[in-house]
C-alpha cells in the first residue's frame, strides 16, 4: 500500500460512517480460489461475486477499509468517462470492442444502485441522476452528441436545454447539458464498508492490516506473502489503482495519483436548497478544471477540486472552492463555511481511459478509473471475478491492453498539477461542435 494515503483531515463520511465490519490481520498460511489484493470497490465487488459463485476468495488490504480512495472520493456515481464518449472508444478500439467497453461504462451506474439494493446496503444511495451542463454555447453543442451517442446505445438520458437546465440545476450559468437518469450518489465510505459486509456474508474472507509483500510463483499458482502469512491461491486479482506500490512497479508507474480535495458545507437552509440542485441530481459540468457539486441527505454540499500548488493549501481551497461555489449557485453565500475538508488520490492515465492489465497468467486487474471509480470500479470487480472464473482475459468487455509505464514518471508526478494551468486557458477558449 502507497504511503499516499495519509489523511489530512477527517470527512464528512467517516463523521457519519459505522464503523467497519470485524476483520482480522493474515497470521498464518491459507488456501483460496482467489486472492484479491485491494479492499476497494473493485476489489470487494470481485470477492463479492466470486464468493456468491461459490469460490473461495481472499481479500488481502494494506489498512483498514475504506481507507483508500474509496472511503474518500465524493460519492457521486456516474456512467460515463471523464472525456471519452462512445464514439471515441470505437475509434481506438474498433466498432464491436469498442461498443461492448462503451456498454459497460454506460451500465455501471446501474450495476451498482442494483447492488446496493440486492444487498441491502445503507449508504445514503440517491439515484436522481448525474448531469454535466455546458459552460459555452459550444460545449452545448458537444453535449447533444454526448447525449446522442449514449441514446444510441439504449442509454437512459435526456439533452436539457438553457431552461431545462437551469431548472433542473438551480443555476443560470449554463447553456444547456445533458443528464444520465442511472446515475447518483452515496456516502461512499458507507458503500465500501457495507461493500465489505455483503461479501463476507457471502463467504469472502477479508484480512486488515496485511499488506501484499510479495507474490511468487508455486504449485498451485500464486503464493501472496504479508508480513505474518500467506495465501496460495490459482488467481490473483490486483485492486490496489491510485494505492499501488512496489508490488508491481510498472503497473505503478502506469498511472499518475493525483491529490483531489473534497469540502463538505455547513447543512444549509431549506429555502438555499430549494436553489441548489433542488432535484438532488449530482453534477459535473464541462470545464476541464471541474466544477462539480453533489447534495447530501443532511442538507450540505460537497464540492472542492485540485490545486497547482500546495502551499497555505487549506486557505486556498476553501476560498477557489467558496467563489465557485457562488458564482454558480448565487443562493450559496461567499462566505460558506465548510465544515469538513478531505483529500484523496485518484488515478489517473494519459489517455483518461480505464486499463486492463493480465500481469502475468492468472493475475489480472483493472487500473485508471480517472475520477469514475464509484460505478466504474465496482462493474470491474465483476469483470475481474469472470477474468478468476477463467473467461479470457481478451474477451472481458473492457479491451486487454499491454502494460506500459509513463516515461519519466516521477518527474511526471511532481508537474501533474501544473496540467491545470492549461486546463483553465481551454476552459477559456470556445470549442466547436
Amino acid at each position: 500500500m502507497s504511503k499516499l494515503t495519509t489523511p489530512s483531515l477527517p470527512s464528512l463520511w467517516s463523521a457519519t460512517a459505522l464503523p467497519p465490519p470485524a476483520t482480522t490481520h493474515l497470521e498464518a498460511s491459507v488456501d483460496a480460489d482467489v486472492v484479491i489484493i485491494g479492499a476497494g470497490y473493485a476489489g470487494l465487488s470481485a470477492a463479492l461475486h466470486l464468493a456468491e459463485k461459490g469460490r473461495q476468495a481472499v481479500v488481502l488490504e494494506a489498512g483498514e477499509i475504506g481507507h483508500g480512495g474509496a472511503g474518500r472520493n465524493n460519492g457521486m456515481v456516474i456512467p460515463t468517462l471523464s472525456r471519452a464518449f462512445p464514439d471515441d472508444l470505437r475509434a481506438r478500439f474498433g466498432n464491436e470492442r469498442g461498443e461492448r467497453m462503451a456498454r459497460l461504462i454506460g451500465r455501471s451506474a446501474s450495476f451498482t444502485f442494483d447492488l446496493i439494493r440486492r444487498h441491502d446496503i445503507d449508504c445514503d444511495a440517491v439515484q436522481t441522476g448525474w448531469t454535466q451542463p455546458a459552460h459555452s454555447p459550444g460545449r452545448a453543442r458537444l453535449a447533444r452528441k454526448r447525449f446522442e451517442q449514449w441514446q444510441a446505445l439504449g442509454a437512459d438520458v435526456a439533452y436539457l436545454d438553457r431552461e431545462e437546465i437551469s431548472a433542473l440545476s438551480g443555476s443560470q450559468l449554463y447553456h444547456g447539458g445533458w443528464l444520465a437518469k442511472t446515475g447518483g450518489h452515496l456516502n461512499p465510505l458507507k458503500y465500501v464498508r457495507g461493500l465489505a459486509t455483503a461479501a463476507l456474508r457471502s463467504g469472502a474472507r477479508i484480512f486488515t492490516q496485511s499488506p501484499a509483500t510479495a507474490v511468487k510463483a508455486d504449485a498451485q499458482g500464486w503464493r501472496v506473502e504479508t508480513p505474518r502469512g500467506a495465501v496460495r491461491a490459482g488467481q490473483v486479482i490486483v485492486a490496489t489503482d491510485a494505492y499501488a506500490d512496489q508490488l508491481f512497479p510498472q503497473l505503478r508507474k502506469s498511472v499518475v495519483p493525483v491529490r483531489f480535495f473534497q469540502q463538505a458545507t455547513e447543512p444549509l437552509p431549506p429555502e438555499v436548497l430549494a436553489k441548489v440542485l433542488p432535484g438532488k441530481q449530482a453534477l459535473s459540468d464541462t470545464h476541464a478544471d471541474m466544477r462539480f457539486a453533489r447534495p447530501t441527505v443532511d442538507g450540505r454540499i460537497v464540492s472542492g477540486g485540485t490545486l497547482v500548488f500546495k502551499h497555505d493549501w487549506k486557505n486556498r481551497l476553501e476560498s477557489h472552492t467558496r467563489q465557485r461555489l457562488h458564482e454558480v449557485f448565487p443562493a450559496i453565500r461567499p462566505d460558506i463555511k465548510f465544515d469538513y475538508v478531505w483529500d484523496g488520490h485518484v488515478a489517473m492515465t494519459t489517455d483518461f481511459l480505464p486499463r486492463l492489465h493480465e500481469l502475468a497468467t492468472g493475475i489480472v486487474t483493472v487500473t485508471g478509473y480517472n475520477g469514475r471509480g464509484v460505478a466504474l470500479a465496482t462493474q470491474s470487480g465483476q469483470l475481474l471475478a469472470e477474468a478468476a472464473l477463467g473467461r479470457a482475459a481478451d474477451d472481458l468487455d473492457l479491451p486487454l491492453t499491454p502494460l506500459r509505464t509513463i516515461p519519466l514518471h516521477g518527474v511526471v508526478k511532481r508537474v501533474a498539477s501544473l496540467e491545470l494551468l492549461r486546463y483553465r486557458w481551454r476552459d477559456t477558449r470556445e470549442v466547436s461542435a
